[in-house]
């Protein structure tokens, strides 16, 4: 799914649109020895009002944030829809609209018995509509299609007590600290998947949308043990493995200059392609025209190859550019952070002065506070 299609079934999963229903909800509480302590399976019409937005809210959350980053779409592997394999589990779930109990069972179990929390927590699962509305080449919505969108949707929301606080109690009067020991559903679910996507105004079967609260620390036994898939880089994976290539390719070349040059270009890279659906990626022929513009020197160049082979293989399509992007430019060292504003990194200048090394800043407006005090900057420098 591209970042368009998860909007369009994002913008309308919702009870107000009259192209989404949620058909059935599946709920099941797994204790901390992964066993299926609760289990409803009810149609969501029948849910009350209340519930039935907490519901909307929380299984939504699961189409929340950015491709690439919390959303990450994955194939399964052939031998997954063969029996008894995660595609095929979760395709006869989907098939029979959740209504096949034994279908859910096996969906659940595959889910509790591979799937690791770190408290109890709560399967949230259901099964939706979405009428596909037909677009023509210029991606403008025409009319009704005959096709129908099935799919379904799973949440897993951690469920712990919580801890009130202080409360008046009218019946004494009084001040009092209020325990809640009743395990409550979080609302924010930390990982989900959507299934099958939504590609090409067509489901198609063979992948997952993968949903993480964290894409920092995805869970790898949800991708690889419950959903059999292979797991890929997370953004601050791909961001290590690009200021490694960088860092081995420029060597002594790369400067401040060389740093905040390559960030500029990638980031034109990410604007010039904003309407793009698909992620702007950097291959090892795009880093090599961005790093020779930034500086680099061609003698450098010449081993980015291997540089990039090694860090991310041969057959890889490249780096996500948004990934890489950086927002801010902070200059450290040991005592002192400098942080740059984004249309401000050509004020600072590194050089040698009198054999010394510094950071030079060029101040359009001459006025600084220090510690909330204007200080002046007319004394003349001097370096000893």
């Amino acid at each position: 799914m591209n970042k368009k299609e998860i909007a369009e079934i994002k913008k309308n999963f919702n009870g107000d649109s009259g192209l989404f229903t949620l058909n059935r909800v599946v709920m099941a509480y797994i204790n901390s020895d992964t066993e299926v302590k609760c289990r409803e399976n009810k149609l969501f019409a029948s849910v009350p009002e209340e519930e039935a937005e907490v519901v909307y809210e929380t299984l939504k959350k699961a189409l929340s944030g950015s491709r690439g980053k919390n959303l990450t779409e994955y194939a399964f592997p052939n031998e997954s829809y063969e029996e008894g394999g995660a595609q095929n589990i979760f395709y006869k779930a989907m098939k029979s609209k959740l209504e096949d109990e034994e279908a859910v069972d096996a969906a659940i179990d595959r889910i509790r018995k591979n799937y690791r929390c770190e408290s109890v927590y709560c399967i949230m699962m259901a099964h939706c509509t979405y009428s596909v509305m037909s677009k023509d080449k210029n991606d403008d919505i025409t009319e009704l299609d005959d096709n129908v969108y099935n799919f379904i949707i799973t949440a897993l929301c951690p469920m712990n007590t919580n801890t009130d606080g202080l409360f008046y109690n009218a019946d004494t009067d009084t001040i009092e600290k209020k325990d809640n020991t009743q395990l409550i559903i979080s609302r924010a679910p930390i990982d989900g998947f959507l299934y099958p996507v939504f590609s090409d105004r067509a489901p198609d079967a063979n992948h997952v949308l993968y949903y993480t609260k964290t894409p920092k620390k995805p869970s790898l036994t949800m991708i690889e043990d419950v959903l059999d898939c292979s797991f890929t880089m997370t953004a601050d994976s791909e961001k290590e493995k690009f200021q490694q290539v960088l860092g081995e390719v420029a060597g002594d070349e790369l400067d401040y200059t060389v740093i905040t040059r390559v960030n500029e270009i990638i980031k034109d890279v990410v604007a010039q392609n904003t309407s793009e659906t698909e992620p702007t990626m950097i291959d090892d022929t795009r880093l090599r025209s961005i790093l020779s513009d930034a500086g680099v020197s061609s003698e450098r160049l010449e081993g980015l190859s291997a540089a990039y082979n090694s860090a991310v293989g041969e057959d890889s399509k490249g780096f996500t550019a948004t990934n890489l992007v950086e927002n801010k430019t902070v200059v450290s060292t040991s005592e002192i952070t400098i942080n740059i504003g984004k249309d401000a990194t050509e004020k600072l200048r590194t050089g040698v002065i009198q054999g010394r090394k510094c950071l030079i800043i060029d101040l359009d407006d001459p006025s600084i506070k220090v510690n909330g005090f204007d200080a002046s900057v007319e004394t003349p420098l001097t370096v000893q």
